[in-house]
């Protein structure tokens, strides 16, 4: 008895990773038989570039510029929580070292070189969710904004075929976290 119960404990984590796995893949066979519109596209590769970082130093350049002292905490605390978010991501692909969409098949309208060649967590919205919460905590009228920067930066993600939705969704919680973190902390 005692090892039937143990055997199906042992069993439990590999169930639920099968059964996000087929999830994911059903996805992403969807995401890349679909051929979005024009304007679509186009938003989801920028999206992808301002993801690349620049967007958010952009932000936090302007806050400087325009802000004062009363924007050196939560441009640092923005700051910190993409840095952790960073360090995360690194450790959870050398961890993890689940292959990209694109290891598994072709996507079918665009041809992106991928920043490193593991998928678990998506690095682009850890940072990108990291940096607008940590932001938005501060500023609340911009919430709407950095909100829509943050998902739109993981949804182009898994669109562009650069990570399953699972990396995206757990990228996305994870640095969302590490922003409200960095919030109470600074």
């Amino acid at each position: 008895m005692g090892s039937t119960v143990l055997k199906s404990r042992s069993q439990a984590p590999r169930a639920v990773l099968n059964f996000v796995t087929a999830r994911d893949h059903r996805v992403m066979q969807r995401v890349n038989a679909w051929r979005p519109p024009c304007w679509f596209r186009t938003w989801m590769l920028w999206s992808t570039r301002a993801g690349d970082g620049w967007l958010w130093y952009a932000i936090a350049g302007g806050l400087l510029l325009t802000g004062g002292k009363q924007a050196l905490r939560p441009v640092a605390a923005a700051g910190a929580a993409m840095s952790a978010g960073v360090a995360l991501f690194i450790a959870g692909k050398r961890i993890f070292r689940r292959r990209r969409p694109g290891s598994f098949e072709a996507h079918s309208w665009v041809a992106l070189l991928p920043p490193d060649q593991f998928s678990f967590p998506s690095g682009h919205s850890i940072s990108a969710f990291a940096f607008t919460t940590a932001l938005g905590l501060y500023y609340p009228a911009a919430w709407p904004a950095l909100g829509f920067c943050a998902a739109s930066v993981a949804l182009s993600r898994v669109v562009l075929g650069m990570h399953f939705s699972s990396d995206v969704l757990v990228g996305s919680a994870l640095g969302a976290a590490l922003g409200y973190l960095a919030h109470l902390v600074f």
